[in-house]
């Protein structure tokens, strides 16, 4: 790559974070509450802003819905969160997202579901809500599901296309359909260390 074309993707790159800081702003002033330096890419779409608290560094690229289909209802980010291209909150009552957490492309996260009783058909029935909460320093890994009535604690990951019945415990690392443990986070990092002294003894 020529000095040129450095330059050239440079302004490109920043011009691009400069729209999608005007595309926060119009989601605040449409009522969202929304702190510095967030990005919404193009595409993203938010349905009652007035329920949405955005922490600051939030970046959602494009594509990403935070639907919110109720006045009472809350969606709140932490800062530094990072939501991938065509991700979708559907929000009835209450989903909160802590720091630093990174949340893949094309995932689903819900706080409600329809009933499923035989005497009524399901677009008849009343949805069943229960609040999830997605801890700081969380990966939810491309396409996972979420599930009403969840919590993920702090440092878990859970692994590509996992679906999110149950809570799943701090540090813990989960995959799968539901999602099950592997392992945790401390584990790993003691192997890797374990690996890595064995390697410099020989």
């Amino acid at each position: 790559m020529t000095s040129l074309q450095g330059a050239l993707e440079h302004w490109i790159a920043l011009a691009s974070i400069a729209r999608d800081r005007v595309r926060a702003r119009v989601f605040a002033v449409r009522g969202a509450s929304i702190a510095h330096k967030a990005r919404f890419g193009p595409g993203c779409k938010v349905e009652r802003p007035w329920c949405v608290k955005i922490g600051s560094r939030f970046h959602a690229e494009a594509g990403v819905y935070l639907k919110v289909v109720s006045d009472e209802a809350s969606l709140e980010f932490g800062d530094h969160v990072f939501v991938g291209r065509g991700t979708e909150f559907d929000v009835m009552g209450e989903v909160s997202v802590g720091d630093h957490t990174v949340i893949a492309p094309g995932c689903f996260i819900t706080d409600h579901n329809h009933g499923t009783s035989p005497t009524l058909g399901i677009d008849q029935q009343a949805c069943i809500a229960g609040p999830v909460i997605i801890g700081s320093d969380v990966w939810l890994g491309a396409n996972v599901v979420v599930l009403p009535g969840v919590s993920i604690g702090d440092g878990a990951v859970v692994g590509a296309n996992a679906v999110v019945t149950h809570n799943v415990p701090s540090m813990a690392i989960v995959v799968g359909v539901p999602a099950g443990l592997l392992r945790y986070r401390e584990a790993s990092a003691q192997a890797a260390e374990e690996t890595q002294e064995q390697s410099i003894g020989r």
